[in-house]
């Protein structure tokens, strides 16, 4: 099923705890002398510094590798390397939030998070202790111009279904309604609002066709792979009238990988 809340989930994650997990820093219950203490309670250090000037800001994403702790040792999360994830900005905790975009693409910054900073996840009087490398500043995709009707050009189905070729694909197989499929997507409402994307996430996304809304399943069956089309999916084909789900007509950028 299209996960349409993937991003702004991720933060809440439960990440896999390895064995080899690494020991809580000795600085864990303060931050130490030289670290910079804000007027919000938030507290940072630099651990590794990174390059050029550019930062995450609210609306972006960023390719992240982390580990948490609260103030007891207990270890929240660890994602070891090389493994990363992308999360939204704004999905983060407000103090990891707050540090995240004073970082660059490179550094490694730990972060001692106040519960005044932890949107209720942090209980009162404890911190949770980050250490974070900015891997990566995503830039979020802009929409396309055509988001909000099918251009003139686009071919239309007896079910509602519009789409248009973006890039040829290779053979003349097509996956059918049972197959599964792997594939690139992003998906925005006719307003232009992204409402995920596996690009971002920087891997592609497998499921049955059996199990995604009507509009896919019809339209990845007429592609072939490495094909890319865009989609104009009316609501019926999409979500109906389910309010938990986005609604009315929605566009999503298909690429379809293999089946």
């Amino acid at each position: 099923m299209i996960r349409t809340a993937i991003l702004a989930l991720l933060v809440a994650l439960a990440l896999p705890i390895y064995a080899e997990t690494p020991a809580p820093p000795a600085d864990l219950t303060a931050p130490p002398a030289d670290a910079v203490v804000e007027a919000s309670g938030l507290a940072s250090l630099v651990l590794t510094p990174g390059t050029g000037d550019d930062h995450p800001g609210t609306a972006d994403y960023a390719r992240v590798r982390f580990t948490v702790w609260n103030s007891t040792g207990k270890l929240i999360q660890h994602l070891e390397s090389p493994k990363s994830v992308t999360l939204a900005v704004a999905s983060m905790l407000p103090g990891w939030r707050m540090a995240t975009e004073q970082m660059v693409a490179g550094e490694s910054r730990r972060i001692w998070i106040p519960a005044s900073l932890g949107a209720g996840k942090i209980a009162e009087g404890e911190l949770y202790v980050i250490d974070a490398d900015l891997i990566e500043i995503v830039r979020p995709q802009v929409a396309p111009p055509n988001v909000a009707a099918p251009p003139a050009d686009a071919t239309t189905s007896k079910s509602g279904l519009a789409w248009i070729v973006l890039q040829p694909g290779t053979g003349d197989g097509h996956p059918t309604a049972r197959s599964h499929v792997t594939v690139h997507y992003t998906g925005w409402t006719a307003d232009g609002t992204m409402i995920d994307s596996s690009v971002l996430r920087g891997q592609p996304a497998t499921f049955p066709l059996t199990g995604v809304i009507r509009g896919w399943t019809e339209g990845v069956q007429l592609m072939t792979r490495g094909e890319k089309r865009r989609f104009w999916v009316p609501a019926n084909l999409a979500y109906g009238r389910d309010k938990s789900k986005p609604q009315g007509m929605l566009v999503f950028d298909i690429e379809l990988v293999d089946f």
